[in-house]
């Protein structure tokens, strides 16, 4: 949601991601791409369908997917988000389901690292010791009680829908955002 990932970084991201299906169940490119999506459409994250499944690590899983040799250098840095963040009010805390190593390197690349009061990697979205990420709602509520947040006064700035009706159903305002102009 803080930059444009969608043109390139993803795209990358998905073909690591089938790959490292592939590998790891042995099998080819589209079948790995059906697994990655019935897994997306059950557990909301091909990584929780890996580790549910086929007891992949997600660090593991998690690395091999996002190395930042290679997909640091398509993060660019907008100078109007940065003036955007300065201006708003209010802890800024950042929510991803990307991992800790990417999510602190694109904060640094984007220019942002000093304007956020926390970060939230998926590593960290953890109930009784499984990973809920977005969109899990039993994840959502606990950290509004572990960082001692009424929801009513978050906003949960977001470009996936099923994410956003989530928050929603919480009780957090919602912000949707599509493209990057």
């Amino acid at each position: 949601t803080l930059h444009n990932a969608t043109a390139r970084i993803m795209p990358l991201v998905n073909r690591l991601m089938s790959a490292f299906v592939a590998a790891e169940l042995g099998v080819d490119t589209p079948t790995a791409d059906a697994i990655r999506h019935r897994y997306w459409l059950r557990y909301g994250a091909t990584l929780l369908g890996m580790v549910d499944q086929h007891r992949v690590a997600p660090q593991r899983f998690l690395q091999a997917t996002h190395p930042m040799a290679e997909l640091g250098p398509l993060v660019r840095r907008d100078p109007r988000l940065i003036a955007m963040l300065r201006r708003l009010r209010g802890r800024k805390i950042i929510l991803t389901n990307a991992p800790h190593h990417y999510a602190t390197e694109v904060l640094l690349r984007l220019g942002i690292h000093g304007l956020v009061d926390h970060l939230i990697p998926i590593e960290a979205m953890q109930l009784a010791g499984q990973l809920r990420p977005k969109p899990s709602r039993s994840m959502l509520r606990a950290l509004l009680a572990r960082h001692r947040l009424s929801a009513s006064r978050c906003i949960l700035v977001e470009d996936s829908l099923p994410n956003l009706a989530a928050a929603r159903a919480v009780g957090l305002r919602t912000v949707f955002i599509h493209g990057f102009h």
